[in-house]
């Protein structure tokens, strides 16, 4: 398996225990009872660390598709070299640091962390694909 492949399985971990942590932060902040519900009422908007970890989570989202679609083509191109394990490693770690700023509340941090490392690991690959 490739250095690339085991950081998209990382990445995977990483997206399952930040699904955790949302799951139990809104659950803590709206109740089980809220969460086991048909969800039909509307529900009051989150606040605090939960409202952060869920816009977080959802942004994880938005991005994690297309970083997993460049790492599987660039596999399946058997495309690899520097540019792909510094991509690999810009997405990871920037994603990891992108949920600790959102936790902790830091705005601006969160939004540089995330455009100067994150997106800059797909943008790596695209670069790798393209040229």
């Amino acid at each position: 398996m490739t250095t690339e492949l085991r950081f998209l399985a990382a990445t995977v971990i990483l997206g399952l225990l930040h699904l955790i942590a949302d799951s139990h932060l809104i659950s803590s902040q709206l109740g089980y009872r809220w969460t086991a519900s048909s969800r039909e009422q509307p529900a009051p908007p989150l606040r605090g660390v939960a409202n952060r970890v869920d816009q977080a989570y959802t942004n994880f989202m938005e991005t994690f598709p297309f970083f997993a679609a460049v790492v599987l083509a660039a596999h399946l191109a058997d495309r690899h070299g520097a540019l792909t394990l510094w991509g690999v490693q810009l997405y990871f770690w920037g994603r990891v640091g992108y949920v600790l700023a959102a936790a902790a509340g830091f705005g601006l941090v969160r939004s540089i962390v995330f455009f100067n490392t994150a997106l800059s690991g797909i943008a790596l690959f695209l670069i790798t694909l393209l040229c």
